[in-house]
């Protein structure tokens, strides 16, 4: 399966939103080239199962993919294709090669230890400044660079809008990740 270019996530902001089916619906029209990805910090487990059904359920119809943070149980259950690992997850050899692995990594360093242990792809960041983190600055275009010379395909996020998604893609990302520039 190859991967999609756009990774539109959910907060908890958008997931409390009452449009959100109309949002997903939105999203999913994109096809393919975009997968929505289930992620609620606060969320419980019972939560963020009833998101990615939700998100599934508007996927499906147009063909776009859908990823869940952190719990690649809930993704399996979920019909989801697929899961986001971050630091302190199982490494991406200990999930099911029916879903697509990727990994969330700040780091060189972790974006090597991430690639050793099956990540099929990197989402790198946060590379500009980001309201999802305030007062953490932007890591810089230079580790993504960095990031996409290990030879598997990288994603920018934080602080992302059109033309920084275009800069990401310049500097050698495969496509881009974004909350609210959605």
């Amino acid at each position: 399966m190859s991967l999609p270019r756009l990774l539109a996530y959910l907060d908890d902001s958008i997931a409390a939103r009452a449009d959100l089916g109309v949002g997903l619906a939105a999203v999913a029209a994109a096809g393919p080239d975009v997968a929505i990805v289930v992620r609620s910090p606060t969320a419980t487990a019972s939560r963020l199962s009833d998101l990615a059904h939700r998100a599934v359920a508007n996927a499906r119809p147009p063909g776009a993919r859908v990823l869940v943070t952190g719990r690649f149980d809930i993704a399996m259950a979920t019909g989801a294709d697929g899961v986001i690992l971050r630091s302190g997850d199982l490494p991406a050899n200990q999930v099911p090669e029916t879903l697509v692995r990727l990994a969330s990594v700040h780091s060189v360093h972790e974006a090597r230890a991430a690639v050793a242990e099956g990540a099929q792809g990197l989402i790198v960041g946060n590379i500009w400044p980001t309201a999802s983190h305030p007062g953490r600055p932007g890591a810089g275009i230079e580790l993504l660079r960095a990031v996409a010379e290990l030879g598997v395909p990288v994603y920018a996020i934080g602080g992302i809008d059109a033309e920084r998604a275009r800069e990401a893609v310049q500097a050698g990302a495969w496509g881009a990740a974004a909350i609210r520039a959605i």
